[in-house]
């Protein structure tokens, strides 16, 4: 059956991706339409290129995390000076080799610009900070940017959308006005953007299943602590993230939604272990194997 995937966020945690997807093809379940932000936008794009999840979970496997922590040169010679680079570049890595590592991975399958994939196959969101705005990409260049959308690089736009804010260098688009916009993670403002496929009730009769990776829930529901200064930054990223999304999905929507809880893992954590990435596999194949199993209802 042909079906239309969302996923979202959620950093290298998006291992638990990889189990899901097995799931997913085991019910002999095929996408069509694909969409992300951040991590869930890297997983799409590969979708989208045509890669299955044997081909998606070799290439995850065995990639090295830490290989894309590419801070300047300046940094190793004088560590003391990534403050100085959080402070004026807005972040610790350049994200240079995530880009490179991408934009090969999509040139092996003839995928470069949009123009080399079907129309409103791939829909990526990205943070405009600089305007304040949600933005879809490629949907939304040419009325925000006046950029020809089909001349867009898939693994530029897929950079950006993984530009974790502070630990990446956010990457910058000139806008109409001629002002260079800051791009930062599109999982800021949306990190499940179920909704990109159009309202229910006017979508295709194609499904629509989405894939979230979620607080643990143990966890899940309960308010967070907030005893110092770092905690409630990390509650504003966690509110900013969570906060568009959980408003828009429905009861109804959620029949749509494998819910993945992930625990013990940072979504930064670039030094992740391969006994972890296993355990985070095992987790995503679980959990889609028991949603699926009365999917669709």
């Amino acid at each position: 059956m042909k079906i239309d995937g969302v996923f979202s966020g959620g950093g290298v945690k998006a291992f638990s991706f990889l189990g899901a997807l097995e799931s997913i093809e085991e019910r002999g379940l095929e996408f069509e339409r694909v969409a992300g932000a951040s991590a869930g936008a890297i997983v799409a794009s590969f979708l989208a290129a045509g890669y299955n999840y044997k081909e998606i979970s070799e290439m995850l496997e065995e990639m090295e995390l830490k290989y894309f922590l590419d801070p300047p040169r300046i940094s190793r010679i004088l560590p003391v000076s990534k403050w100085l680079l959080l402070y004026f570049q807005l972040g610790i890595y350049k994200g240079d080799k995530l880009e490179g590592w991408l934009r090969e991975r999509l040139a092996y399958r003839n995928i470069h610009t949009f123009s080399d994939l079907k129309p409103g196959y791939l829909k990526v969101i990205v943070s405009d900070l600089s305007l304040g705005k949600l933005v879809v990409i490629p949907d939304d260049l040419e009325r925000i940017y006046a950029i020809n959308p089909t001349d867009f690089p898939v693994a530029t736009a897929i950079r950006m959308s993984a530009g974790f804010p502070y630990f990446f260098m956010p990457k910058k688009l000139a806008g109409r006005s001629g002002h260079k916009s800051i791009i930062v993670d599109g999982g800021l403002l949306s990190n499940f953007p179920l909704w990109v496929f159009g309202p229910e009730g006017i979508r295709d009769t194609r499904p629509v299943l989405g894939v979230k990776l979620t607080r643990d829930m143990d966890k899940f529901g309960k308010p967070r602590l907030i005893n110092n200064a770092f905690d409630m930054f990390h509650a504003l990223f966690a509110t900013m993230k969570e906060a568009h999304d959980a408003r828009y999905i429905s009861k109804s929507q959620q029949n749509n939604i494998i819910f993945i809880p992930v625990k013990g893992t940072e979504a930064t954590d670039f030094h992740l272990s391969q006994e972890k990435k296993q355990e985070l596999i095992r987790n995503g194949r679980q959990y889609a194997h028991t949603f699926l199993q009365y999917w669709p209802r």
